[in-house]
């Protein structure tokens, strides 16, 4: 089905969304097989489906792990970029993604047009700092290094991927442009969030409230269901790559593990996705998945703003599998159809009948438990259903009952602020400085008594 220009324009320009929308319970068209648009040229070459592709391992299965050096970037007489990899049949293929006005050559900026004001933290991508633009009046922003010691044919993938996947949404980190100070050092300019989730859960006293978890989940879901609109699979959602600000605005940051995706379905690589927010089928083996491992992460996430500690913090997958299965109750073809086909179903688990996550999140309490109304637990347990294919979409979960009911989600300006991590991170070592100096006086009246 074809859908005009008019059909697809965006219509909620006040939540300043920038986008094509499509009509309800439709899906933006997947990627043409073989077909790759170079902007600006009209024109449209042939290849495989593949998109930010990996290696083929010996078996000819196909993988896309990251940072491997099949994995390279063609700058284009214009200055774009096109990434091109090998797929299963060995054939060069070219990445289809979604458009965006980065034009790596034209205009790049030196790096020493930011005031770098501190180090933000380093992640296994990259170092981060927080820098002022000196051009712009003094914007504030976050620039990532880009790690370049172990790249010898070309640009990471990794980096790539967080440049060319990272669209124009309210509820997604922006990347803004690249900017350099010679060939061995490349930096992205990111939009400056103060927080991220993790910390402050680990900050806070706590757990959100009812309100404040509707809020951020709203936020989160909006855009999760904007990237897989896109055909775009993060692949890594967690606390830690979840961004917020003091205007209680929510973003998705980290695009270092996604992919884009398309219609049928291919297998790709099931080392993904962090071991606690990790879905059942990932750590079964399954290598042909979709945006269902998205959203048994985010009913992770939501579990964890509610009671303030992870839901399944295994040390090791046969350990995550097993504390899975003792709060969900253990898989059988009759709840999953397919399941004891998985590679590693064939593992015997302890067998546990009931689903005992009610346990964790009553709708009544008087022991400190987190509170959740049958709506918001049928939520969840839809977040958290075994079966894929059953597992509820981000459309669906956006438009779910849970969030109109009372208390409605917390407006944005209304929810709490918290000192920005670099802030905490001076005052930490100005403590640490009085504590030294305390020591030290103390030492020295000691030894002037003796």
């Amino acid at each position: 089905m074809s859908y005009s220009p008019e059909q697809l324009r965006s219509d909620d320009c006040e939540r300043g969304v920038s986008r094509w929308r499509l009509p309800p319970g439709e899906k933006y068209p997947t990627p043409e097989v073989g077909e790759f648009i170079r902007e600006g040229s009209g024109t449209k070459s042939s290849g495989s489906d593949e998109c930010l592709a990996g290696s083929v391992s010996s078996s000819g299965d196909y993988s896309d792990h990251l940072l491997v050096n099949t994995d390279f970037v063609d700058i284009n007489k214009d200055g774009s970029a096109d990434y091109s990899d090998t797929d299963s049949d060995g054939e060069i293929c070219r990445g289809k993604r979604i458009k965006k006005n980065i034009n790596m050559l034209e205009g790049c900026r030196s790096v020493h047009e930011f005031e770098r004001l501190n180090r933000i933290g380093e992640g296994t991508y990259g170092v981060v700092f927080r820098a002022r633009d000196k051009k712009t009046g003094g914007e504030v922003v976050a620039l990532k290094k880009v790690k370049m010691e172990k790249e010898r044919e070309g640009f990471p993938m990794t980096a790539l991927r967080e440049i060319l996947l990272s669209t124009d949404h309210p509820s997604v980190v922006e990347v803004k442009e690249v900017v350099m100070d010679g060939l061995d050092s490349i930096f992205m300019v990111m939009e400056y969030m103060e927080h991220d989730l993790k910390s402050i859960m680990e900050t806070k006293r706590q757990p959100f409230s009812q309100s404040e978890v509707k809020c951020l989940m709203l936020q989160l879901l909006e855009g999760v269901e904007y990237l897989h609109d896109n055909w775009v699979l993060h692949r890594d959602l967690k606390t830690s790559n979840i961004l917020m600000n003091n205007q209680g605005e929510l973003k998705i940051g980290d695009f270092g593990m996604s992919r884009l995706y398309g219609s049928p379905l291919k297998q790709y690589t099931q080392l993904v996705v962090t071991l606690w927010y990790r879905a059942p089928e990932l750590l079964l083996g399954a290598k042909q998945y979709s945006t269902a491992i998205d959203m048994w992460s985010l009913g992770c996430i939501m579990a964890e703003l509610l009671s303030k500690e992870p839901l399944f913090n295994g040390k090791t997958e046969v350990d995550q599998l097993d504390k899975i299965f003792k709060t969900l109750g253990t898989p059988s073809e009759a709840i999953w159809p397919g399941f004891s086909e998985l590679p590693g179903a064939k593992v015997k688990f302890a067998k546990q009948q009931y689903n005992l996550l009610r346990k964790k999140f009553p709708p009544t309490a008087f022991t400190g438990s987190p509170v959740l109304s049958d709506a918001g637990f049928d939520l969840l347990n839809r977040l958290l259903t075994y079966d894929p294919a059953k597992r509820i979409t981000a459309e669906e979960a956006v438009n779910h009952e849970w969030f109109r009911e009372v208390p409605l989600p917390m407006s944005r300006d209304l929810m709490p602020t918290f000192p920005a991590k670099h802030a905490q991170d001076r005052r930490v070592r100005r403590v640490m400085k009085v504590q030294i100096h305390w020591r030290s006086s103390e030492e020295g009246s000691c030894n002037r008594r003796d």
